[in-house]
């Protein structure tokens, strides 16, 4: 994957789906990279101010795992809340993962793209690359 930066995401073409792409430094950051990305896909917050904030914990596994925990744990809540993280904090906490981020309502957004509706597991990679982290997945929508 060629980078621009030592941390950011992307959207990649894919058939159908949305597929997403980011990388960091560290595995927390990739993370965190990949729920703005997951969220970018959908809609322009640039706008938008903080209503709340979310915080939770994944249990341990393995990294693959934890990607697809915390970006369903976005999409859950964008379904039963109508709210979605404006930024992602993600640190590793007893072998699993706190998360926490400041969020806003669906209404306060534009909505740019097809809302996803779930994770898909097919093509899933996450791990430690030459310069970092990064990973991959690709979003139903």
């Amino acid at each position: 994957m060629q980078r621009s930066t030592q941390r950011g995401h992307r959207s990649v073409p894919h058939t159908a789906d949305v597929r997403i792409e980011a990388w960091a430094p560290d595995r927390d950051g990739c993370l965190a990279e990949a729920v703005a990305a997951l969220v970018e896909t959908f809609a322009d917050t640039s706008g938008a101010r903080p209503q709340g904030e979310t915080e939770f914990q994944l249990p341990p596994g393995d990294d693959g795992e934890m990607l697809v925990g915390l970006l369903d744990e976005v999409i859950f809540r964008l379904d039963t809340e109508g709210t979605l993280p404006l930024d992602c904090d993600v640190r590793t906490e007893d072998g699993g993962l706190r998360a926490r981020w400041p969020s806003t309502s669906t209404d306060a957004v534009e909505l740019v793209g097809a809302v996803p509706k779930a994770v898909s597991l097919h093509a899933l990679r996450v791990g430690p690359d030459g310069s970092g982290w990064s990973c991959a997945v690709t979003l139903d929508v």
